[in-house]
């Protein structure tokens, strides 16, 4: 139960740092986003202190922000480490990829430099990977651009579950501290910016000295900025790139001024577009490339005055965030799927059965209006596979016209031709002693290979899952009884030839129960229906025809 609830933390772990990173766009000044950092760690990644140390333009760190302990907080805020210590704490201890680890062995040689601290004393830990309370964990933050132009380092002391963090809270700090660099320099820059078009605002002569200024800060900005034509018919029409955004799209300035964002926005963004307001609107978008390909970026934009009273422009500030979604997304597939057959796992295999569920037992389409309701379709499919849905409501216990396609189950005494949405409960046979045998290298090897032949043996919609142990479940629609009765034959059959696993062949056999799911059940109780005649089955068959090894 416990191995089977770590999807479900390493999923809440992902919203809280989604929820972190999306934190650190909201604020409103570097001073705000600096200590939105420090508070994002003890809010969202699992430390109780946090400490942001900023480079100063002198090349030393000043500690910028604290969270976690006001009396630390009014000790150290404000103080300055030099350069040259802070390069040696980098030097030392651990590399866990681009975190620096310095274990309570190694860093009593620090506790006299010049670099601001704070701890108190405590035990020696009792096993090897509890945190010590001189432990130290470093995440650098290195300014955008793939350089080693370091921004700051955050430090982060007394993991919450007193433990030195695994790889995925070592991913997750890490990824945060990308993020947050580029928060901070984006927070600078959109300093800079505003400082540039406050004095845009002035008078002539005033505005012909900020000119420059801002020209340069558009130009050399690490990140993509263009200006665009507001109102009339060339409205959106880009009039001005930089060479980041050049770069980024891969097109000349002189191609992107034939275009506005709607013409270069991927077709299924440009909703998300259209409901972005001009002054202060944010999105998340796809713009497509020379080369076909669409990357996905942040959009921010600020309207400009030309002069006091001349045309409005429109000023957008375009980020790169291909990598971090990457990274939601492949943190999103690793909390939903299993991590030895890659099948999705326990948690997603009950939301998709209960998306496919309601409150409300089927009832016979009585009229011509029901029946064409019933014919639009799954609504939630549709979302699934990325198709607007607003305007439908797919809520549990919705009115009749709710475009939900009701499950219901086939009659499985006589086959009327009626088809419903399939449950197969898999219980290997003989697993348990190939295990005992042969090791666990064996018995993963094995249920690696059952979960290749399943996928193999299922259509292209169907879900094969792992519950868990060495019980699979296989959901397929749109079968009669006999249907389901032919799946589980070709499933049994390929899972029982020989599996060969460092030149030895093993063999395992499979029982399987046949479920229906349909509405006014839970998914827990299709599920429990569907395991229960498994074990009919396992016991119909004699303890021969199950033997495997």
């Amino acid at each position: 139960m416990e191995a089977e609830s770590e999807p479900y933390v390493r999923l809440a772990t992902m919203r809280q740092l989604h929820q972190a990173v999306a934190d650190l766009n909201t604020a409103r000044s570097l001073a705000d986003t600096l200590q939105t950092v420090a508070d994002g760690i003890v809010a969202g990644l699992g430390y109780e202190l946090a400490c942001v140390n900023l480079v100063r333009p002198d090349g030393d760190l000043v500690v910028a922000a604290f969270a976690g302990n006001n009396a630390a907080e009014a000790l150290i805020t404000g103080r300055v480490g030099s350069r040259i210590s802070w390069e040696r704490r980098l030097a030392m201890g651990e590399a866990w990829d681009e975190l620096r680890f310095i274990p309570h062995t190694d860093g009593w040689v620090l506790l006299d430099d010049d670099v601001p601290q704070w701890h108190t004393e405590g035990p020696e830990p009792r096993f090897e990977d509890e945190w010590h309370p001189q432990d130290r964990l470093y995440a650098p933050m290195y300014a955008s651009g793939g350089g080693l132009d370091l921004l700051g380092v955050i430090s982060v002391d007394r993991p919450r579950n007193g433990r030195r963090p695994g790889a995925w809270g070592r991913e997750a700090l890490q990824m945060y501290a990308s993020q947050s660099a580029i928060a901070i320099s984006n927070a600078r820059l959109r300093a800079n910016m505003q400082r540039a078009l406050v004095r845009l605002e002035r008078e002539q002569q005033a505005l012909r000295a900020s000119e420059e200024s801002f020209r340069q800060a558009f130009e050399y900005a690490p990140s993509g900025m263009a200006i665009a034509e507001m109102g009339g018919d060339q409205h959106g029409r880009l009039l001005r790139t930089n060479d980041a955004l050049c770069r980024l799209l891969g097109r000349p300035a002189s191609v992107l001024r034939r275009y506005s964002f709607a013409d270069l926005v991927h077709p299924e963004d440009i909703g998300t577009l259209l409901r972005t307001s001009a002054e202060g609107g944010r999105a998340e978008l796809r713009l497509g490339r020379r080369d076909g390909t669409y990357l996905w970026v942040s959009l921010r934009n600020s309207v400009v005055a030309d002069t006091a009273d001349g045309p409005r422009f429109l000023l957008t500030h375009v980020e790169d965030i291909e990598e971090r979604k990457r990274h939601e997304l492949n943190l999103a597939h690793r909390a939903s799927h299993d991590a030895l057959t890659g099948l999705p796992n326990s948690a997603e295999l009950r939301a998709r059965l209960s998306a496919r569920l309601c409150e409300r037992p089927h009832s016979v389409v009585s009229t011509d209006v029901e029946a064409l309701d019933a014919a639009y379709g799954d609504v939630d499919e549709a979302r699934a596979h990325g198709f607007p849905t607003d305007g439908f409501d797919t809520g549990r216990g919705a009115g009749p016209y709710d475009h939900h396609v009701h499950s219901v189950a086939p009659d499985t005494v006589k086959d009327d031709g009626s088809k419903g949405l399939a449950v197969l409960f898999c219980d290997l046979d003989g697993f348990k002693s190939i295990n005992d045998r042969f090791g666990h290298h064996t018995g993963d090897a094995v249920l690696i290979e059952v979960a290749r032949r399943l996928t193999t043996c299922v259509r292209d919609g169907d879900t094969v899952a792992r519950l868990g142990g060495d019980e699979f479940v296989v959901l397929a629609d749109g079968l009669g009884a006999a249907d389901a009765a032919d799946l589980a034959v070709r499933l049994r059959n390929a899972i029982i030839p020989p599996i060969r696993v460092d030149g030895r062949a093993v063999r395992v056999g499979a029982s399987f129960g046949i479920g229906w799911a349909a509405c006014g059940m839970t998914a827990e109780e299709v599920l429990r229906s569907a395991d229960q005649r498994m074990y009919v089955e396992k016991r119909s068959r004699s303890k021969v025809h199950r033997r495997a090894g």
